[in-house]
């Protein structure tokens, strides 16, 4: 895994791969598919720093798997593996299993 730890209200996500084939067996090439806005928590910050000073803690926890906005967040590339770091508000839902 990765040590790389966001920092205050911020998720470090790691896009689920798409299927590299349709339902017909046609194969979509990479430069042609779109990223997937689903994603799985790698680790997230400590929490919101309040006006009080107080923290709300994330609600999102490692292993979520997340759907997040198509332009959302930020993609950064750390030990030779893509994430994206993004905002706990800039979540738009977590997946039930």
């Amino acid at each position: 895994m990765s040590n790389l730890n966001p920092l205050f209200d911020r998720v470090l996500i790691k896009r689920v791969e798409d299927e590299k084939t349709t339902p017909g067996g046609i194969i979509i090439p990479d430069n042609a598919k779109e990223k997937t806005q689903l994603g799985a928590v790698i680790s997230v910050g400590k929490g919101k720093v309040l006006n009080d000073g107080t923290i709300r803690p994330v609600q999102l926890k490692k292993g979520d798997t997340v759907l997040f906005g198509k332009f959302s967040g930020t993609d950064v590339k750390f030990d030779g593996a893509e994430y994206l770091i993004l905002k706990e508000d800039e979540v738009l839902g977590v997946l039930e299993s």
